[in-house]
């Protein structure tokens, strides 16, 4: 990006707080995504503060936070795919909102391994009737290449509908 300062500044620990932005994410859930996202980042290096670079249709910079992690948070997210998995969810959950103006208001249920993760409606207008406006599948990779990444959105393009 040209511009030296991020579009927004999200930190993990607004998954585990009563927001308007996730009128469909519980607080546990979110506190238990966000614990997972924040062992991952350590993990793969990172330290609080983060950029994240986001491309495609809308590039943009996001400056991620998080809370030191601490042995508990480590040992219950041992599991790295469960981990990897959670975390993603965690990061997409902020990042939504930001990015589309639509937020999380419903998991999906999956059925026969296809479908996607989660139903995004209006921020402005969650509670309105006809509120599953976009699906969201949400792919962790805790860490690959171009090629691995683009892989994943490839296939995430061409599955059918649940």
């Amino acid at each position: 990006m040209t511009d030296s300062s991020p579009t927004a500044i999200l930190h993990l620990s607004d998954l585990c707080r009563d927001k308007p932005e996730r009128p469909g994410w519980s607080i546990t859930f979110g506190a238990t995504c966000a614990d997972a996202a924040a062992v991952c980042l350590d993990a793969q290096g990172h330290q609080s503060p983060v950029i994240l670079q986001i491309s495609g249709i809308q590039p943009s910079e996001i400056e991620l936070q998080w809370n030191a992690i601490n042995y508990t948070m480590r040992r219950f997210n041992a599991d790295r795919e469960v981990a990897t998995e959670y975390g993603a969810y965690g990061i997409a959950a902020l990042i939504m909102p930001h990015l589309t103006n639509l937020t999380i208001i419903e998991r999906s249920v999956k059925g026969k391994g296809f479908g996607f993760d989660f139903w995004l409606g209006s921020i402005d207008d969650a509670d309105s009737l006809f509120q599953r406006k976009a699906r969201l599948e949400v792919s962790g990779i805790r860490q690959g290449s171009e090629s691995i990444i683009q892989s994943r959105v490839n296939l995430s393009a061409v599955s059918p509908p649940s």
